[in-house]
């Protein structure tokens, strides 16, 4: 079977385009020949930074040949009904056509269509052209004499050759002919722009790789990061320093290369006085270079650099090692600049006394002045949802709400800090497994009052509204200004710099947290009370403006933040009633309206369901749990958990089957109107499998309504399984629709009571089995 090599080989194309790049034209390409009628065994893309290449094993040499058939409209149809059939059958007219009969419908037209196979070399040759000028690039350019001509070759960067040859291994390959925009196919290729900068004829993808290579190309992508990663490593371990690993970067460097040489670099010891964040964001975006640290040490970095080449310098990279290292100090001395500049005094600190005292701000402290700023400057936050200052008062009071309930529902704050080293504001994180919470003591739901939380319901909420004061003020600081990523960190580092208790310091800097499904969670109670704030802030907010998420639409992460406050209420065993705090933070926003709150509450139960899903949990235990009121999200949790524990024995199968059968026989009798008695009468029992059903529905129905009015869930489900074996029996011996319609609707009835007793902790109409 033949094999197709194609290679697109142009100027330099932006690293983070490649992979993409070389994929879609895999895509398009093997999508073009299937659709063409051709098959083939085997496709894979390659990528360099000056060319994508494709080789395609086992294509098919022909397409083959179609005959088909064309029903077409009745003989005696009216003239327009056989003009579009004709069209549509690609027929001249209907002679060309043949009449076939049916008993039924008489004599109609058919259109009987042969057409020949196509040479899979003329099928490349008008495919290929088709898919470079539809490429979709995310930007592209057009050059040269013909850029002035309508309709010209737009690409990423400068096309400058394509190789296409197509042939089987036994056979010399032919070079598929096209042409675009003057660029003629051929077997030509070229090697390192520097080092190998000649002809290479290709022949097919065997001596096309081996002759790069040879030309100080290496194809592969990823072969190339792992030369990168291996080299660097071996590099700084040969220099008693360990590579600080960054997939990101590996991605992009292996990508500005097609043939690495991994160098080291150095700066003064006098940088690392910077924060080492800032150390490595500054090499890593200026330069693209990899950081170290001492062997063994890690937290601190050392002064040396990983730099990856694309040319074997004559001198061993000694000059391009030294030119980088200059670059990296003029850009550390910049970074070192912002960094002493973010701990001195503003030049407008006389402006910001109004801004300090609404917020209760020390302006002889930096990270005070800048919050001060932040307000003062009317930074908007959100057009329809005001300014970063009224946000940050927002999210004051609520964080100021929350406190308290978190630190009921988590280890003391008290404990935590007495024992807890300086600097050191978190615990270690609680295993994040749903079935993790089920062990967890259980309380009432702390129902929420606006404004009855004062100050002196312990340090956890003067803490908290003092990290919520502070948590946005490194926005307006040097540092972040020019490494927006840095929010938050910088910010800690700072508030410790003046002095900020630990846990306010780790709050500015955690509560962005979790920002996606793999992030961790804090766990620091002031951590957890700020970033719960901030977070139902911003969905509250949106959701008062009517912007939510639509379809994959989802411009401001809302559903990223209803998934961080699901994990951080589930992850830290969080008893936390959201309509409250919804209603009460709704109140906050002059245009939210009535109903947000049901609908808000809503997303939230589609955020859990995800999450516990991707926990392991069955879909139909969670659908039977939920209810449109239900507002507990780590309540819910456990309800699912001791569901799920429950129906894992064989009390727990076998009610699911009996009460399943009972909810049937009730909804075909409702269905039926058949009558129901209002109440069970035990007068009316004619068997002792009725009295014994009786008996147990009213004690499980007691206990169960008990143990789910103490939170105890699992045993609600105990109480529940003695409702199995009389379950059992009362089928086994006992006929429902009895003749004697009393009799009939007093077992409707005892039915009913089944369908209450269990629905106390679940819809058991809803799970499956």
């Amino acid at each position: 079977m033949p094999d197709l090599l194609l290679e697109l080989r142009s100027e330099e194309i932006p690293a983070r385009m490649q992979r993409k790049a070389a994929g879609d034209l895999r895509k398009m390409l093997t999508d073009g020949l299937v659709e063409a009628g051709l098959t083939y065994d085997a496709a894979r893309e390659y990528w360099t930074p000056r060319r994508l290449a494709l080789d395609i094993r086992g294509l098919t040499a022909r397409s083959k040949d179609i005959h088909e058939e064309v029903k077409g409209p009745s003989t005696t149809a009216p003239e327009q009904a056989v003009q579009g059939f004709l069209r549509k059958a690609g027929l001249a007219s209907v002679a060309e056509a043949h009449v076939h009969s049916d008993p039924k419908k008489g004599d109609f037209y058919v259109a009987h269509i042969s057409k020949p196979g196509r040479a899979a070399e003329a099928i490349i040759a008008e495919l290929v052209p088709t898919i470079i000028r539809s490429f979709p690039w995310p930007t592209s350019m057009r050059w040269g004499p013909a850029s002035a001509k309508p309709g010209s070759l737009r690409w990423v960067r400068p096309l400058q050759t394509i190789l296409c040859t197509f042939g089987p291994e036994t056979e010399e390959p032919v070079v598929v002919d096209f042409e675009i925009d003057g660029i003629r196919s051929g077997n030509v290729t070229y090697g390192h722009r520097f080092m190998a900068p000649g002809e290479i004829t290709v022949r097919r993808f065997g001596d096309y790789v081996t002759k790069l290579e040879a030309a100080k190309v290496v194809l592969d992508g990823d072969r190339r990061k792992e030369i990168i990663l291996a080299d660097a490593r071996n590099l700084a371990f040969a220099n008693g320093l360990d590579l600080v690993e960054d997939e990101g970067l590996l991605e992009e460097v292996s990508g500005l290369v097609e043939w690495p040489v991994v160098l080291m670099g150095e700066f003064e010891q006098a940088f690392l006085a910077i924060p080492p964040e800032v150390v490595r964001l500054t090499i890593r975006a200026n330069q693209k270079c990899f950081v170290t640290r001492p062997q063994g040490d890690g937290e601190n970095l050392s002064n040396r650099f990983i730099l990856t080449a694309n040319i074997e310098a004559k001198d061993g990279g000694k000059e391009i090692a030294h030119g980088n290292g200059k670059v990296v100090r003029a850009r550390l001395s910049d970074a070192l600049y912002f960094w002493r500049t973010d701990q001195g005094d503003l030049p407008d600190i006389g402006e910001l006394e109004a801004s300090a005292k609404k917020f209760g701000l020390d302006l002889k402290k930096p990270l005070d002045q800048r919050m001060a700023r932040l307000d003062h400057l009317n930074v908007t936050f959100h057009a329809k949802l005001g300014t970063q200052g009224e946000r940050v008062e927002r999210i004051k009071r609520l964080a100021e709400v929350l406190a308290p309930i978190v630190a009921q529902s988590i280890s003391p704050l008290e404990g935590e800090m007495a024992g807890r080293p300086e600097g050191v504001a978190s615990r270690e994180a609680p295993a994040s497994s749903v079935r993790d919470t089920a062990s967890r003591p259980v309380g009432p739901t702390p129902s929420v009052a606006f404004g009855d939380i004062s100050p002196s319901r312990g340090e956890i909420t003067a803490l908290a509204g003092r990290a919520s004061v502070l948590a946005k003020a490194d926005l307006t600081t040097e540092a972040v200004g020019e490494f927006p990523e840095l929010q938050g960190a910088m910010g800690r580092k700072y508030a410790l710099l003046q002095g900020e208790h630990p846990s306010v310091a780790a709050a500015i800097e955690e509560h962005y947290k979790p920002q996606g499904p793999s992030d961790r969670v804090p766990t620091d109670a002031v951590s957890i009370a700020v970033a719960l704030a901030d977070k139902l802030d911003t969905l509250v907010g949106f959701w008062a403006i009517d912007e939510k998420p639509t379809g994959s639409k989802d411009p401001y992460a809302l559903r990223r933040a209803a998934l961080g406050v699901v994990r951080m209420l589930v992850e830290n065993g969080i008893r936390l009633a959201l309509s409250s705090i919804f209603d009460g933070a709704a109140a906050n926003f002059k245009d939210s309206g009535a109903g947000q709150s049901t609908d808000l509450l809503a997303f939230f139960h589609d955020r859990l369901k995800v999450y516990l899903r991707d926990q392991g949990a069955r879909h139909d235990l969670i659908d039977a749990v939920i209810t449109p009121q239900s507002d507990d999200l780590l309540q819910i949790v456990r309800r699912v958990e001791a569901l799920g524990s429950f129906l894992d024995t064989e009390d727990g199968k076998n009610l699911l089957a009996g009460t399943k059968r009972a909810a049937n026989i009730l909804a075909a009798e409702e269905k039926k109107k058949t009558a129901i008695a209002e109440t069970v009468k035990p007068a009316l029992f004619r068997e002792d499998a009725e009295k014994s059903l009786f008996a147990a529905v009213n004690q499980a129905e007691k206990q169960a309504g008990e143990a789910i009015q103490n939170e105890d869930f699992s045993a609600a489900m105990l109480a529940l399984s003695v409702l199995r074996e009389p379950v059992d029996s009362f089928f086994e011996r006992v006929l429902v629709n009895d003749e004697d319609q009393a009799v009939r609707a007093n077992r409707l009835a005892l039915l009913a009571r089944i369908r209450t007793a269990t629905d106390q902790v679940a819809d058991f109409s809803r799970i499956a089995g």
